[in-house]
């Protein structure tokens, strides 16, 4: 599959249409879920969707319209169209995969589930024309669920700050809710940078682990205080600080160093 353009051109095709399916997808149970949650009760959750549905909908569909240039790359034996073809599915991911989650809490279709499906084949398809070895392809897994668990607590961190009391807690969510999305945006840099074998990939790995540690920690933690019960906010904290003794090993080091001497 390494270097296959006619299957790149095609898979860029099926880039671009769903990045169209995400337009109409979003656009058709966008309003539907910000009513499901004033229904139930959730003001907060239909602020929360009324954000970020939006946003992802703007990134799911450029997305889309940079496939149109990764396809113009596969027609043109262009050696990066693979790379912009993984970053176009790697957005797209995050584009399908959280307005999984609102729709699935109060029985309402998540039409975006295929659009998340699409998007991880595509995600591999590209890797594996541009010839990624398979422990990096791992690795990049890995840190891509990573990448998601942390934009997802960037978003429940809005939510929360809207429930809580005001004060120091709901003051906590509010500062720590940047903090997991720039976390997140770190990782995706991590992984560009992982499947292009740069030099620069190990110091951008634990800086996005941090990033979500110290954007994860402190919500999970006190999220944790107030609930009296574990919280999904620790997640991705906790595989980050695993991925980041991971990257600290010097097992690890060769490795990504023996990559970027290869690319």
């Amino acid at each position: 599959m390494k270097n296959n353009n006619k299957l790149g051109a095609t898979l860029a095709v099926v880039g671009i249409l769903t990045g169209l399916l995400v337009l109409f997808l979003m656009a058709s149970i966008y309003q539907v879920n910000i009513d499901g949650k004033i229904a139930g009760e959730r003001p907060d959750e239909a602020i929360t969707v009324q954000i970020v549905f939006a946003l992802l909908g703007w990134l799911g569909v450029a997305a889309g319209a940079l496939w149109v240039m990764v396809l113009y790359g596969f027609l043109y034996n262009a050696k990066w169209a693979w790379f912009w073809g993984t970053v176009a599915a790697t957005i797209q991911i995050l584009a399908g995969f959280f307005p999984i989650i609102p729709p699935s809490s109060i029985g309402l279709p998540a039409p975006t589930m295929w659009v998340f499906l699409i998007a991880f084949a595509l995600w591999f398809g590209m890797l594996l024309i541009g010839g990624v070895d398979k422990k990096i392809i791992a690795l990049a897994f890995v840190s891509g669920l990573a990448y998601v668990l942390t934009f997802i607590d960037g978003v429940g961190a809005i939510s929360r700050h809207q429930t809580e009391a005001k004060g120091f807690i709901s003051s906590m969510y509010a500062m720590s809710q940047m903090v997991n999305w720039w976390g997140a945006a770190v990782w995706a840099a991590f992984i560009f940078g992982l499947v292009k074998g740069k030099s620069w990939t190990l110091p951008v790995g634990v800086f996005a682990a941090a990033m979500s540690m110290f954007g994860g920690f402190p919500v999970g933690v006190t999220d944790v205080i107030i609930q009296g019960r574990f919280s999904m906010f620790l997640v991705a904290p906790v595989m980050s600080t695993g991925l980041l003794v991971y990257l600290l090993l010097p097992s690890t080091r060769r490795m990504l160093e023996a990559w970027s001497a290869k690319e």
